[in-house]
């Protein structure tokens, strides 16, 4: 039986060379000229919802909508929506605070 020899070698110092650039890079932020957030760059505000000066994202319409979604699941669960109870942590957002640039 003819044993063959290894041609190339490969140690663990030319794997761990070739996989340095593997790594994953943190995301690319910018921040939203109007509220001041970061928001992931060619991306619209998250916040506000504006894309390079225009409108493009109608916040307000979509936090009217969550809470529209959860006020009748707590309904369905028996729960009142419009209590305020110390141990329940969840919040209606308000729009208008999210809208606005803080200083």
């Amino acid at each position: 039986m003819l044993n063959m020899s290894i041609r190339m070698r490969h140690t663990s110092g030319h794997t761990k060379n070739r996989r340095s650039h593997h790594g994953i890079d943190e995301p690319r932020l910018s921040k939203c000229a109007k509220c001041g957030s970061f928001h992931l760059r060619h991306h619209a505000c998250q916040i506000c919802g504006e894309y390079r000066g225009r409108q493009v994202i109608d916040v307000q319409s979509k936090v009217e909508k969550k809470n529209e979604r959860r006020k009748t699941k707590m309904k369905e669960l028996g729960q009142d929506p419009n209590s305020k109870k110390e141990d329940d942590k969840v919040e209606a957002l308000d729009a208008k605070k999210l809208s606005k640039k803080e200083k």
